[in-house]
């Protein structure tokens, strides 16, 4: 029986890469996407190779989320793997001086839609059982404060308690949570975080040799292939040219 993997935000960085890794295994696919005019080309590529099934929708609208879910063809209905991938990070700036609509952007995004999507598949989840994976994107943000991270940050480190709470609730189902914490990565999710902003986009990744979508979608792979009786609780990964800064130090009373 072919296996089917619910992936969100699969029009560009993880998710696209996700999309191309599992339907290169033969997985039927079910992407969402909010830009219509990337997940129909993505869908018609992969289409090519396995079964497809795009949504265009913001993972942030509850009414949406729910009629698409309800809607989705039989041979779609049963699912082994919901991959949470949709997210997002705004500004980078102080907290006195960001902007309040993205703050709220990034908690509907990256705490709303993640809890929409897995409350209204856990159901799909549970009936396939043994082997059935939840895949959250979480971040190393969630584990460790920097400059600019607060509510991005904060978004991440609930993801990281909510993957552990989801595997006590699921204990005894067959369904696993695994949550991935990824550090320097070069995708579009930068662009987005830097408004467009393309030379500091090139400023944060220049020299660094960041981990790849690709990388990422390969180890996604590899957690949702693991054997139905190991658990990935968390998994964090960053490019060896990155590690932990040492504690910062206001000296302006020097």
């Amino acid at each position: 029986m072919t296996s089917t993997v619910f992936i969100t935000g699969a029009t560009s960085g993880f998710g696209e890469a996700c999309a191309r890794r599992f339907a290169q295994a033969g997985w039927s696919l079910v992407l969402t996407g909010r830009r219509q005019e990337r997940l129909e080309a993505l869908c018609a590529e992969l289409s090519q190779h396995t079964e497809v099934h795009g949504l265009v929708l913001d993972v942030r609208d509850r009414k949406a989320m729910e009629a698409a879910i309800e809607g989705l063809p039989p041979r779609f209905a049963k699912l082994r793997g919901l991959i949470n991938n949709a997210g997002l990070a705004l500004g980078a700036d102080p907290a006195p001086t960001c902007d309040l609509d993205d703050w709220e952007t990034m908690v509907d995004t990256n705490i709303k839609g993640l809890m929409y999507s897995t409350r209204l598949l856990l159901p799909r989840l549970i009936a396939h059982g043994r082997g059935a994976t939840i895949l959250n994107v979480g971040s190393v943000a969630g584990n460790y404060p920097y400059p600019g991270s607060h509510v991005y940050g904060g978004t991440k480190a609930f993801v990281g308690q909510f993957s552990r709470s989801l595997r006590c609730d699921l204990q005894g189902t067959g369904v696993r949570v695994s949550n991935i914490e990824p550090g320097l990565c070069e995708s579009e999710f930068s662009l987005v975080r830097f408004a467009g902003d393309q030379a500091r986009y090139d400023a944060t990744y220049a020299g660094a040799e960041p981990i790849q979508p690709q990388d990422i979608a390969e180890t996604i792979f590899w957690i949702l292939n693991q054997p139905a009786h190991i658990n990935i609780n968390s998994l964090e990964l960053m490019p060896v040219s990155q590690a932990w800064a040492g504690f910062s130090i206001d000296r302006s009373k020097a």
